[in-house]
């Protein structure tokens, strides 16, 4: 922290206090609070259980956590892929290939994401290529809406990189292809790393397409959650986002873990 004197980092501490627990920790503290209780007795929850999380981990519950797990490795990895060659066509072609691919990428969020649910959902609906009541049309709306994310995360590494490690190992002989996969890759990895952590966490939590596009046997937890808490079921439903945040968390950990892992090497 910036902050040099007693006084002023107190005050910083009690201004990052003041605005961050009831702004960010309060509200999910009361999820948690919730996701253990059968009622609300005035502004808390009470009637402690555990009920709720012994039905989040079986049955239709499991299954939604299983199909957002899926949705978003295979989103992600399909993102980073083409974000991954985006970026590093962008770099070769200079100024304007490189602003006109960055605007075709950014597009998705520069719109609701409703919007490219629908979009998607028009375009895929007839053949020749029918993906309508798949699970491939949820993969595909995830994949569009956080492409962008690893485009961007990737472009700017590549910005970063230092090009003498490049002239360095084609001085020597060293093919494009090896020069791509054995030295540049290589270098990119943390930034791959955190790029893959960020499209899967925004594709666990992604709503608003998914609702536009899922069949009934493709539901992931994000919708399953909202419909819960629409028929009422608050308790459930708040069970249910904590354990979609448990998981979401513990895959970001380990992605941190191979991130500080290959910054080292």
């Amino acid at each position: 922290m910036l902050v040099h004197s007693r006084t002023g980092r107190w005050t910083a501490w009690v201004t990052f206090a003041v605005l961050f627990v009831p702004l960010f920790a309060l509200p999910l503290l009361v999820i948690v609070a919730a996701s253990f209780s059968t009622n609300w007795s005035g502004a808390f929850p009470s009637g402690p259980t555990t009920e709720h999380y012994a039905a989040a981990v079986r049955g239709e519950s499991l299954q939604a956590l299983t199909t957002s797990l899926v949705t978003a490795v295979t989103a992600s990895l399909i993102a980073l892929t083409v974000g991954t060659w985006a970026a590093l066509a962008g770099a070769a072609l200079g100024k304007k290939g490189k602003r006109v691919l960055d605007a075709l990428f950014m597009l998705p969020v520069a719109v609701p994401s409703v919007v490219v649910g629908l979009a998607v959902l028009v375009a895929f609906s007839q053949p020749p290529v029918l993906l309508n009541g798949t699970r491939w049309i949820v993969i595909l709306a995830h994949t569009v809406l956080v492409a962008a994310f690893a485009h961007q995360s990737v472009s700017a590494a590549i910005q970063r990189l230092d090009p003498l490690y490049e002239q360095a190992a084609a001085s020597l002989g060293a093919r494009p292809s090896y020069v791509l996969l054995r030295v540049k890759l290589p270098l990119l990895l943390p930034s791959l790393n955190a790029a893959a952590g960020l499209c899967f966490a925004l594709s666990m939590g992604e709503l608003s397409a998914t609702m536009m596009l899922y069949p009934p046997d493709w539901m992931p937890l994000p919708v399953l959650i909202f419909t819960a808490t629409d028929r009422g079921s608050l308790f459930t439903g708040s069970a249910l986002a904590v354990v979609l945040m448990a998981t979401t968390l513990l895959a970001l950990l380990a992605v941190s873990r191979i991130r500080t892992r290959a910054s080292f090497r």
